[in-house]
């Protein structure tokens, strides 16, 4: 299986010289809790939004909201690797609030319909999402622009 590392953004670089002030806590994404950090209203919409953009495109869409680990882009990687028989047509975008982190990867089969400036467009729209602390919209937004980037199949066209 070939796997095409697309593009990855940092929220926010975090340099040896910031220092947050005491008693300061980053309030970033949705103000829930840790163990579910989406609302089940956002949960449903992420699953129509994938589901849509799986039946527009043909392609397997994944998103995936969490640790990647010291490797970002390894633990993506492996992720995409464990959608099994699907991953060569698959499209997983990755975002970890925590790291700062948004990593979008394509199977070998996606990556002939999803660009590097197409991935780099949805990690844009995704930090600037993430930045305004709306992180299931930045998912549904990042998810729309793969899927509306890699385009229709002729055979699923409408027109």
């Amino acid at each position: 299986m070939a796997v095409a590392h697309m593009a990855n953004g940092e929220l926010s670089p975090v340099g040896a010289t910031d220092v947050a002030p005491p008693n300061w806590r980053p309030h970033v994404g949705p103000h829930g809790e840790a163990e579910q950090p989406l609302t089940t209203t956002q949960l449903e919409l992420l699953d129509d939004v994938l589901r849509e953009a799986e039946r527009f495109t043909g392609l397997r869409f994944s998103a995936y909201l969490g640790d990647l680990g010291s490797n970002t882009a390894a633990s993506a990687e492996s992720l995409l690797a464990g959608l099994g028989a699907d991953a060569p047509a698959a499209v997983l975008l990755a975002v970890s609030p925590g790291q700062r982190v948004v990593e979008v990867v394509t199977g070998g089969e996606a990556a002939r319909r999803v660009s590097d400036r197409a991935a780099r467009l949805a990690v844009l729209a995704v930090v600037s999402s993430c930045t305004d602390g709306d992180i299931a919209g930045a998912l549904v937004t990042g998810i729309r622009i793969l899927a509306d980037q890699a385009g229709t199949l002729p055979e699923r066209s409408t027109w």
